[in-house]
């Protein structure tokens, strides 16, 4: 991944958080034909290792854990996409002053490299599963549990899947939110996501803190 120093980030709490936050990763591995990437959603296990480790499951008809099965020592790699905004010219104070502005992207990403174990073992793919469902839904009022459908019913859904693991090896944050333009400019872009596009109040909140906003 591209990565201009001002925009790195390394904290590991950061990058943590923005996985837990956004669990649905893409994941990348190589295959005979090319690469192969399908989405889907992780579960981050950070004190089982200095770099963490990642778990999540698929179906047993998706051919991408095979490819992996096949190849266990190439490594595989996960994407977790942030939030992510356009940035228009307009909220430039530089528009104003010289006019030499072009949009831009913001966004917060993490990728994540390792190597990946394929598991097919019922103890851990119930165990998966009841963590996962557990980490969306225990926010809700009255939490749905695995335990709540028919025994029969779950363990007929587990024949389908089949596990994985990623020992992390890697792990890269980018957090591109303005840091590079002048400071009235990244004021501009945080009041202009605040007040003209109200899904941004995310980004907006990460531009004030790179920025070095907070309290203005």
């Amino acid at each position: 991944m591209y990565e201009p120093p001002h925009f790195q980030e390394t904290r590991p709490d950061v990058l943590h958080g923005l996985i837990r936050a956004h669990p649905l990763g893409m994941l990348i591995s190589n295959g005979p034909d090319g690469p192969e990437a399908n989405a889907i959603p992780f579960l981050l296990d950070a004190q089982v290792s200095p770099s963490g480790r990642l778990r999540a499951h698929m179906a047993k008809a998706n051919p991408q854990w095979k490819l992996i099965s096949e190849n266990p020592s190439s490594p595989v790699l996960v994407v977790f996409q942030g939030t992510d905004a356009y940035v228009t010219p307009s909220w430039y104070e530089t528009k104003r002053e010289t006019g030499k502005v072009v949009p831009t992207w913001n966004y917060a990403i993490v990728q994540v490299r390792g190597t990946a174990e394929v598991i097919d073992d019922q103890d851990w793919l119930a165990r998966q599963i009841a963590d996962l469902t557990a980490s969306q839904e225990g926010t809700r009022e009255t939490p749905w549990a695995v335990t709540d459908a028919p025994a029969p019913f779950i363990q007929s859904q587990i024949k389908g899947i089949i596990g994985l693991e990623i020992a992390i090896s890697e792990i890269h944050g980018k957090w591109k939110v303005s840091q590079n333009r002048p400071v009235a400019d990244r004021a501009g872009v945080a009041h202009g996501l605040e007040t003209e596009a109200a899904s941004q109040s995310g980004m907006a909140r990460l531009v004030r803190s790179y920025g070095g906003l907070d309290g203005n």
